[in-house]
């Protein structure tokens, strides 16, 4: 006998929903949920490897439950004046998020962002058993500081995510945005700068406005501009305060020893790390450029991803560039379709197979 989610007693909240799941396909040219395709220096692979290997004679003991090496390490990086008790993480930004969504969000409670945005959260969000509320962004998919002031004023949320710069869409946020949003909020405000190293170097990160706002969180993630997405690691930067709300639900030990180490050891070669940051930015530009003359638009970005629009049929072409061996991402917005930068190589098989397409080769 075969059964289904619908002869479990699972929550009623749950019932109808999907999980998350971008399309994981063994293609040549994977460019579709912005990973840094770049490969982790050698240098830099040796030293996480003899990290690795030292936690593992430890092993049989639990890890630093407080992770006290790795908060100082993203402290270090982060500058600002930040100290580790400023610092959260977990397995993944994800987690991070979640952990503020149990501590500040749950059953009676709503988060909010302006839609589109980063389709985890509210997923995160419902899974936490709380309600999920979408606001709207202008048709450029920016957001002016009186909309947001307005629209959260309007609804009043426990939990407001802003993603700068957002995800799918690339569009930048202003310090302005976040704090008039920060401001208007009654609850925790949460900045996801997830894509935060890929913006003009000279662009302030909301981290500039932590000190006095005990409601405002920064979370960042390793797995974009560290190449270091199957590590899973992400953190976050806050009012101490907001770090002890958070270890009310985290899991004990969640951050295994060899995960720290790892982390560690990454963060200790951030130069070298971000050195891949600059020609990620080139092959996005690159690409922002060429759809552009092939016909089609690009929509600003700051981030390692390009979206573009003008594609009269999403669907079959996602499926002709698969067939041409080039993955990307069709993420629900109407005749847009969006695309990873990878390495020179990758970004001109993307180009060239999307040329063929208007070509008809």
């Amino acid at each position: 006998m075969t059964f289904s989610l619908d002869d479990l007693p699972i929550r009623e909240d749950l019932r109808g929903m999907k999980p998350y799941g971008a399309p994981q396909a063994a293609l040549p040219v994977a460019l579709n949920v912005n990973e840094n395709t770049h490969p982790v220096p050698a240098e830099v692979a040796g030293d996480i490897l003899d990290a690795v290997a030292l936690a593992l004679q430890d092993v049989n003991r639990y890890p630093d439950r407080e992770f006290t090496g790795l908060r100082e390490a993203f402290a270090g990086y982060l500058g600002h004046g930040l100290t580790r008790e400023n610092i959260w993480a977990g397995n993944g930004s994800n987690e991070v998020l979640q952990h503020v969504l149990q501590a500040f969000a749950g059953p009676g409670r709503t988060a909010f962002s302006f839609a589109p945005t980063y389709s985890m959260y509210p997923l995160l969000t419902r899974g936490t058993g709380a309600q999920w509320i979408a606001g709207s962004r202008d048709h450029d998919y920016t957001v002016t500081p009186e909309s947001a002031a307005a629209q959260i004023a309007e609804v009043q949320p426990d939990v407001v995510f802003l993603c700068a710069p957002n995800n799918p869409t690339g569009t930048p946020m202003s310090l302005e945005v976040i704090e008039a949003a920060y401001e208007a909020s009654p609850g925790i405000v949460i900045v996801d700068e997830a894509y935060q190293e890929f913006a003009p170097r000279d662009t302030a990160s909301a981290i500039t406005l932590l000190p006095g706002r005990e409601r405002l969180a920064v979370s960042r993630t390793m797995s974009k501009a560290f190449a270091f997405a199957g590590a899973r690691v992400g953190y976050l930067a806050a009012d101490p305060a907001l770090i002890d709300a958070l270890r009310l639900v985290r899991l004990p030990y969640h951050l295994s020893a060899l995960t720290q180490a790892a982390a560690t050891a990454a963060l200790a070669h951030a130069d070298v790390m971000l050195g891949m940051v600059d020609e990620i930015v080139a092959q996005r530009d690159r690409i922002s450029a060429t759809v552009e003359a092939l016909g089609y638009r690009a929509h600003e970005s700051w981030t390692n991803f390009v979206l573009f629009g003008g594609v009269d049929d999403p669907a079959a072409t996602w499926q002709a560039l698969y067939d041409r061996g080039v993955l990307i991402r069709d993420i629900g917005i109407p005749h847009h379709l969006r695309v990873t930068a990878g390495t020179e190589a990758e970004t001109s098989a993307f180009l060239d197979a999307l040329a063929s397409l208007e070509s008809g080769v």
